[in-house]
């Protein structure tokens, strides 16, 4: 009797432990902006690591087509934070939208625009894009954002193509074998999938390397990032320094692991059916990952260059980047870990 009551006294100080924990856990939706992307890899894989419950959080990934729509979800309250592109954060100052990137994991944008393959003949140049239907992952996206200022670089105006909405996996490598579009910028893994069966796949602007994003951008380029609106970062500042630790030690597992160890983390339906090809993608990928998930202040003034070079808008907002992005939960990593926040 005693041994039965002492086995049901462990099972209820078990569950009582158990259910304390869970209390303990802050609930956190994080809107992405296309999971399946390579780009946005580091915050589903904190997830598959468990780095998220190690750091006290119970987090919901939800997929979204676009980093416009990720934006969109936070805006309207239906997620708390977005997995998306730091250039929204200085888009939306311009419109005194004030937005606060905390934890950035990639160095570069890894942005590509390509052109359809049934569509090689009449283009060649970025030139000779005006007029015609290039995909992005949805308007008003980073994707779309490269576009324009593409457009505008080559002396075009920044609307003179027609922007078509096409997701940024499947849907997209769909739309661009088929021809339903003339062009895309596109991420890896899909055009590293595009280049698999399109030999002579023409690409017109690269920023997936440190060289050719310098060589565009004139410096690194801040691309993924975990951000929020500026009053719910200072509201909930535990929840986003337990965010940031997770993200910065699944940026420490990625640098310390192999490509074959990290595509064996990540989900089978994001993995895809052909191995090889995804496993190409994110060799070529993990240059771009950031090491420390800092914020280079030169990256960020480069975005608002950019952007106030193909946004009137952002040009005469007289915007104080310095207020769209903080490195003080990073650097409180590295003090709580020891970790080399560089």
């Amino acid at each position: 009797m005693k041994k039965l009551l002492g086995r049901l006294a462990g099972t209820l100080l078990a569950l009582a432990l158990t259910s304390g924990l869970a209390a303990a856990q802050s609930k956190i939706t994080v809107a992405v902006g296309g999971g399946a992307c390579l780009c946005y890899l580091p915050t589903v894989l904190a997830k598959q690591l468990g780095e998220y419950e190690k750091a006290g959080l119970a987090v919901e990934l939800v997929d979204l087509k676009g980093g416009s729509d990720a934006l969109k979800a936070v805006l309207g309250g239906s997620a708390d934070v977005v997995s998306g592109y730091f250039d929204h954060c200085v888009n939306l100052a311009a419109k005194k939208q004030e937005l606060q990137s905390f934890v950035v994991y990639d160095r570069y944008p890894g942005l590509v625009l390509v052109v359809s393959p049934s569509h090689n003949a009449e283009i060649k140049s970025i030139k000779d894009l005006a007029g015609k239907k290039v995909g992005v992952s949805a308007p008003g996206s980073s994707t779309d954002f490269f576009l324009k200022f593409l457009l505008k670089k080559n002396g075009l105006d920044p609307t003179s193509a027609a922007v078509i909405g096409v997701g940024l996996g499947a849907t997209a490598v769909a739309a661009m074998e088929q021809g339903q579009i003339d062009a895309a910028v596109m991420l890896d893994p899909s055009v590293t999938v595009l280049q698999g069966s399109h030999k002579d796949l023409i690409i017109l602007a690269d920023t997936r390397t440190q060289k050719d994003t310098i060589a565009l951008f004139g410096g690194e380029y801040p691309g993924g990032a975990l951000y929020s609106t500026t009053a719910w970062v200072a509201s909930h500042e535990k929840d986003v320094q337990a965010l940031t630790t997770a993200i910065v030690n699944t940026l420490s597992w990625i640098h310390t692991h192999s490509p074959e160890e990290i595509m064996a983390k990540m989900p089978e339906e994001i993995v895809g059916k052909n191995k090889e090809l995804y496993l190409a993608a994110l060799k070529n990928t993990i240059p771009m990952y950031s090491e420390t998930g800092k914020m280079d202040p030169k990256g960020a003034d480069a975005v608002l260059a950019v952007f106030s070079e193909s946004s009137p808008e952002v040009a005469k907002a007289n915007i104080d980047v310095s207020k769209t992005w903080t490195n003080k939960f990073v650097d409180q990593v590295k003090k709580t870990t020891g970790m080399n926040a560089k």
